[in-house]
């Protein structure tokens, strides 16, 4: 990496030499980069399945709160560090109402003894401290690389409401490590978060831990892959017990270290997270100095065919012109690619909200399915348990669809360019993390309070009728209004009123948590639609403004040619040889740094060299 640094600011250099202030501002964008390396990989799971205890073991140190009580509620993320730090990032919105503006990020920094205090549910419940994450820096040679371990909360869990918080951070994810203990096997919300997650993430892996605590565990890795090939998900599962690694790091015990199978989850880090992360960045980067290369080279290409072939002269100016012409075209707001972008998120707004009431139609009618077959006294909270889960999936899968059609829609844009397209940005759609926030919980079911005394005088209402109608029919025969016939009567009419009662009361409570439930979808619907809009308007200004700047790019270079050409014309006899040979040269430098470039991208990763005892 630093060789093809070192290769992307010579051609910098020549790129401001030659005043192309477009394509230096693009090479200055790739060297950041570089100067800011990092592996980001998520640490995702259900409650209390062991990802802060995890993270601890991956880097030999108790930086995330571990105990069967405590629950991470803050994200935290860890990466490498000179010394062992502590900061805390606060979110300062003074409007919320105002989702489009982005907050101000506010620093504090605390001893690293107390991060329990402000990431743990116990020391921070629900939250309250409005924390956005806590970030952790220590020295570690894991880390060393630019790998950065983010702890996600384990509170409510990945098929609770809040969930589309994990989804919305998945694409600016290098790897996920979905973390389950072998207390079971997988659950539907896991299997369904893994699926999602394959579409958003290039790299997924299952975690199985708590593999010392479960004598069984290899009877549920066996069942989890079973369910992980069902659903079509490929992803490794990897065995691993936290416990056993954290003794043979203090203990120095290599044969009890490697019964953790902790070494073969490093490997995994090491090879396929780093490493793909490496090659992916260097190809990136690789093809960053190409396309420089490319618009430098072609003014020059221009002039020197201009010199070596005079007679074709104003035949190769005329090409030179129509080429800008239909490059200047591009920019126009009537350009087919801009009439593509406009209609495809036009039908994509369209798409998206059926999709989401489509979605949330089907959850209303199985919701009321499970309504009509139950008492909602009686199973509210497993019922609000599965409503939130099935509504969360909907907006996860939601808003993954609309990450895959945005994806597909650059690249039809990007045909519009033909070979002048260059790679299509990142869309990312960070903004969705609060996109339930807004939404107040569902009312509770009004329970049945009546009193004894009450249920008794309900019958006594139904029954006071039966025993004047009958006492009086039975008078006719000479018996009293009041009399074993009549008595039996009024029982009976007074159990068929109080049953009417209690079945009308049950039929209310049906009716109040349907609608309820309609009033739930009709806020999440009106929530997050606001907010898929939003989005979809980010990537198409960052679409539009990513191909302008193609269009723009273009346009210059050919202008460059054109005056390259006008300037080869003029240019004496007595000149040209000299200047033919200055051409020659700095072509020939630039091509070798293309070339030193992609020798550069092509070379093996350096994790893929470790040696495997770095890996223990």
């Amino acid at each position: 990496m630093d060789e093809l640094r070192e290769v992307v600011t010579e051609v910098r250099d020549l790129a401001a030499a030659r005043e192309r202030r477009d394509l230096t501002s693009r090479l200055d964008a790739t060297i950041r980069r570089l100067d800011e390396p990092g592996v980001r990989v998520l640490i995702v799971g259900e409650f209390k399945q062991g990802k802060s205890m995890l993270v601890n073991a991956l880097i030999n140190a108790p930086v995330c709160p571990v105990d069967d009580d405590v629950a991470t509620s803050v994200p935290t993320v860890v990466r490498h560090g000179t010394a062992p730090t502590a900061t805390l990032v606060y979110a300062d919105l003074r409007d919320e109402s105002l989702m489009d503006v982005a907050p101000t990020l506010r620093r504090q920094d605390i001893p690293i003894d107390q991060l329990e205090r402000h990431v743990a549910e116990r020391g921070n419940p629900g939250n309250i401290d409005s924390l956005v994450c806590a970030e952790v820096a220590l020295p570690r040679d894991l880390l060393e690389s630019g790998l950065v371990l983010v702890d996600t909360p384990g509170v409510g869990g990945i098929g609770s409401a809040h969930a589309a918080g994990t989804i919305a951070e998945l694409p600016m994810a290098d790897a996920v490590f979905l973390v389950s203990d072998a207390g079971q096997e997988y659950s539907e919300p896991e299997i369904e978060f893994l699926r999602q997650a394959t579409k958003l993430c290039p790299n997924v892996a299952c975690v199985l831990t708590k593999t010392d605590i479960y004598p069984q565990w290899r009877r549920i890795a066996e069942l989890d892959r079973v369910h992980l090939t069902a659903a079509g998900v490929k992803a490794p599962l990897m065995p691993v017990s936290s416990t056993l690694r954290l003794q043979a790091l203090q203990t120095g015990d290599r044969e009890l270290n490697e019964e953790s199978g902790f070494p073969v989850l490093v490997k995994c880090v090491q090879r396929d997270v780093i490493g793909s992360a490496e090659l992916l960045a260097r190809h990136s980067l690789a093809h960053d100095v190409s396309y420089a290369v490319g618009h430098l080279t072609m003014s020059m290409q221009t002039e020197l065919t201009m010199l070596r072939d005079p007679a074709h002269n104003e035949e190769l100016l005329g090409r030179l012109e129509l080429a800008r012409a239909s490059a200047d075209a591009l920019k126009r707001g009537s350009a087919r690619w801009q009439t593509t972008l406009n209609d495809g998120m036009t039908d994509l707004y369209s798409d998206i909200e059926y999709d989401l009431r489509d979605r949330t139609r089907v959850l209303i009618r199985d919701a009321e399915e499970i309504i009509d077959e139950s008492d909602p006294a009686q199973v509210e909270e497993q019922f609000d348990e599965w409503f939130q889960q099935r509504l969360a999936e909907a907006v996860a899968d939601n808003f993954v669809w609309a990450h895959e059609r945005s994806e597909w829609l650059a690249g039809q844009v990007a045909q519009h360019f033909g070979e002048h397209g260059a790679r299509l940005p990142e869309l990312y759609t960070a903004d969705t993390a609060r996109v339930l926030d807004p939404v107040p919980p569902m009312p509770g079911v009004e329970r049945d309070l009546t009193s004894f005394g009450g249920k008794v005088l309900i019958g006594m209402r139904g029954s006071y009728g039966g025993v004047l109608m009958f006492g009086l029919l039975t008078g006719l025969a000479g018996l009293a209004l009041v009399n074993p016939l009549s008595v039996g009567a009024g029982l009976l009419l007074g159990k068929r009123a109080y049953n009417e009662d209690r079945t009308m009361k049950l039929k209310k409570r049906r009716a109040d948590l349907k609608i309820a439930v309609r009033r739930q979808i009709d806020e999440v619907i009106l929530h997050v639609l606001k907010q898929s809009k939003d989005r979809l308007r980010q990537v198409q200004r960052l679409l539009r403004d990513h191909f302008l700047e193609l269009a723009d790019e273009l346009s210059r270079s050919l202008g460059d040619s054109i005056k390259a050409a006008q300037s080869a014309i003029k240019t004496g006899v007595e000149d040209r040889e000299r200047r033919i040979g200055e051409i020659e040269t700095t072509r020939a430098q630039l091509e070798g740094l293309r070339q030193q470039a992609q020798q550069l991208r092509d070379r093996p990763a350096a994790s893929a060299e470790l040696t495997a005892a770095s890996a223990g």
